[in-house]
């Protein structure tokens, strides 16, 4: 395999990875008022369906990144996580009830995170610097694209084929993605850290899994506990960084934060961002189904609105950012996503499919041009070394954004539903909670463009 052909292969294997994972999420978004009749649950158990994922994801994340670092084993944690993803996808489709659906989910997520804190390490390691925005571009290309067509083929495997084709069609994706990478690492050859030293912080993630599980559960139970386990996880992650602070072997490198304004910053607008935009599909789904009456294909296609805007100016925005300052760009999509959730605070029952479109696609806009530069400032910031780490924080900041974006949903449905069913007795207390949802996300989106403008240049 020569030079040309091995980025071409490493490209596509990137690039299938990275649709697979945002197409199975936002394909379920359109399934899961099917799933809580299926499995009679009710919204905040239905949230952890979504959950489940995203706090396995989180957990993983980073230390399968440090294992890549220290031990050299990119393609294998790369290959593992594909046949655990693959094998997951399987059994969630085979799953009898919420309990197993649940936990495969978890299991799933564990997959996804081996695949995350590798993927865009290889394809950086693998191409210049003078092409890494256009190569990030594409790689989150892919991404959108899989989030484009998921809401649409979701919706129409949902109302022909049932829910578990979503997942059979994850499985066979992961399958062929195993094969070709077989082919390709039998070309590569993987060197591990010069740090003979270097020893897994078993320590640290334990107190970093903990702490994040205990954060999650404490946003969605009942009122009695909620407020002491949440405090409890918020101690626990100010330990994790004061004990991380005094390793000479972290889990996390938070040597990586400092004096290195531009990796800091960007990760921060990452989280910040993910944060506040995650769970607008798993909103609008709901809320398209439920209070506009539209059957899944139909809900699909609107939501389709935002990604294919995504899928069309990621490229570009990350091509842009070679030669004009990530942060530049960064920050305009910044403002942009803020512009349109201040859209969506002023959505109601009786709101035009028109409007709604048009706060869709002008959020697909915004977060187009925030995320492929971001991507490129923080790859760009970080040492060939430290390039699995980067990774595997960056996806992190990414996961733990999408996870507290449907924390903050789990937290507010929780108080004003409570464990109340979606009904039509019940749609004013649901239109009430978007309302409050839209509004601290537009919140968080206009203090992210601060932090975004805060990060400094990466070009000389």
């Amino acid at each position: 395999m020569n030079e040309k052909e091995k980025k071409i292969t490493i490209l596509i294997i990137a690039g299938i990875t990275s649709f697979i994972t945002p197409f199975m999420t936002s394909s379920l978004n359109i399934a899961l008022p099917t799933i809580e009749k299926e499995f009679l649950i009710n919204p905040i158990t239905l949230g952890w369906v979504q959950t489940s994922y995203l706090l396995s994801t989180v957990i993983f994340l980073v230390p399968f990144g440090k294992i890549a670092d220290i031990y050299g084993k990119k393609n294998k944690i790369f290959f593992c996580g594909l046949i655990v993803y693959t094998l997951s996808s399987v059994f969630i489709a085979l799953s009898t009830n919420s309990t197993s659906l649940i936990f495969f989910r978890f299991l799933q997520g564990g997959g996804a995170a081996m695949i995350f804190s590798t993927n865009v390490a290889i394809l950086t390691s693998s191409f210049p610097k003078n092409e890494r925005g256009k190569i990030l571009g594409i790689n989150t290309a892919f991404v959108y694209t899989g989030l484009s067509i998921g809401p649409f083929i979701g919706g129409f495997l949902t109302e022909k084929l049932g829910w578990r084709s979503i997942f059979y069609i994850n499985s066979f994706l992961g399958l062929i993605t195993a094969i070709l990478f077989t082919k390709f690492k039998k070309n590569e050859v993987e060197t591990k850290m010069q740090i003979k030293t270097h020893k897994f912080d078993i320590i640290g993630t334990l107190i970093y899994s903990l702490s994040l599980t205990l954060f999650m559960y404490g946003t969605s139970t009942g009122e009695g506990i909620k407020l002491f386990l949440i405090l409890l996880a918020t101690a626990g992650i100010i330990v994790f960084v004061l004990f991380e602070n005094k390793k000479q072997n972290p889990i996390l490198e938070i040597n990586l934060f400092r004096n290195n304004p531009v990796f800091l910053f960007s990760n921060i607008s990452a989280l910040i961002n993910y944060s506040a935009t995650s769970a607008v599909g798993f909103l609008f789904s709901l809320y398209l189904q439920y209070i506009k009456g539209l059957k899944p294909s139909k809900a699909g296609l609107v939501l389709i609105s935002q990604p294919v805007i995504m899928a069309i100016f990621s490229p570009v925005s990350g091509k842009i950012s070679d030669k004009i300052e990530p942060r530049i760009i960064s920050s305009i999509g910044m403002g942009i996503t803020f512009i349109s959730l201040v859209m969506m605070f002023f959505i109601n029952s009786n709101s035009s499919l028109n409007f709604i479109l048009s706060s869709l696609i002008i959020l697909g806009f915004g977060l187009s041009f925030f995320a492929s530069p971001n991507t490129n400032a923080v790859m760009s910031s970080v040492k060939t070394k430290f390039y699995s780490q980067a990774s595997s924080i960056l996806s992190t900041m990414r996961m733990v954004g999408q996870m507290m974006s449907m924390a903050v949903v789990m937290f507010v449905l929780s108080i004003k539903m409570g464990k109340t069913n979606i009904t039509p007795e019940y749609y004013h207390l649901f239109l009430s909670s978007l309302k409050m949802l839209f509004m601290i996300f537009a919140l968080m989106c206009f203090f992210g463009i601060f932090t975004s403008l805060k990060r400094g240049n990466i070009h000389q």
